[in-house]
């Protein structure tokens, strides 16, 4: 059976430590000892249950975009396990152009980080890249949530499903990171994914648990946030959950089959 981790970040190796760094630094998170957020230490585990990965990274700059773009696209087609999306910016000037070259490369979707990118979720700019990912039929990762900022506030993320209806998105960490209660305040009523990544070690397995109940088994994806946590341990901690095996199955593998409008294995 499939086992599909649906938040992945990876960097390039002459960069990845230092990006590892400021990530968890930006969290206030310790390092995790083996992870080094290159492709190659996602794969080292031989004997992972995961056995396809949505990968991406951030575009801090507009001037990153392209070779980020580049780069995953590089990677997954070494790896055909690997669903690549494109980085984007809300000052590139192009985004259009870019998004149907990185299309061509064989990218699935988008990934935005409104906090890290210090932009509102639902700026006209980001208004613009969501109109143009819902006519192509891309699905987009936005980061939602964080207690010291507002850019992704679940608030803002129901703005952008309200103005697009069609458009598919997974607000990640279930709806609001760090603010898990009020994500599923603003959004469990609305037309969206979430996904599990960073959530966890933060409310428990107890909570967890409702969360998943809460926005209901079909809307939840498996995700490790990884090079955040380790991956295998993420999916360890979900097995003990004692969920059904159809809850099981949703969670890690058919949701994640919607989402990207593909069969998988």
């Amino acid at each position: 059976m499939p086992i599909v981790d649906a938040h992945v970040h990876i960097y390039p190796s002459k960069i990845a430590q230092r990006a590892v760094e400021s990530v968890r630094g930006f969290y206030s998170l310790g390092a995790v000892e083996g992870v080094e957020g290159t492709v190659k230490s996602l794969l080292s585990h031989e004997d992972s249950p995961i056995t396809h990965r949505i990968v991406y990274s951030v575009a801090i700059k507009p001037s990153n975009v392209a070779s980020i773009n580049d780069f995953i696209a590089e990677e997954c087609a070494t790896h055909p396990n690997l669903f690549g999306f494109m980085a984007m910016h809300q000052d590139f000037e192009d985004p259009e152009a870019e998004i149907e070259r990185a299309m061509g490369l064989g990218l699935r979707g988008i990934k935005l980080h409104p906090d890290t990118q210090a932009v509102n979720a639902d700026d006209p700019r980001l208004m613009t890249i969501y109109e143009i990912a819902q006519a192509k039929h891309l699905p987009v990762v936005i980061h939602s949530g964080d207690y010291r900022y507002d850019y992704s506030h679940p608030r803002r993320i129901a703005h952008v499903l309200h103005a697009f209806p069609e458009l598919v998105v997974d607000a990640a960490h279930f709806g609001g990171w760090s603010i898990y209660d009020i994500g599923a305040d603003f959004l469990r009523s609305e037309q969206c994914f979430v996904d599990t990544s960073s959530s966890i070690a933060f409310v428990g397995k107890r909570h967890f648990r409702e969360l998943i109940n809460l926005y209901g088994v079909e809307r939840v994806l498996f995700g490790s946030d990884f090079p955040m946590w380790n991956p295998e341990d993420e999916i360890r901690q979900v097995r003990e959950l004692g969920l059904s095996q159809y809850e099981f199955e949703h969670l890690t593998w058919h949701n994640a089959e919607t989402f990207l409008g593909t069969k998988i294995g």
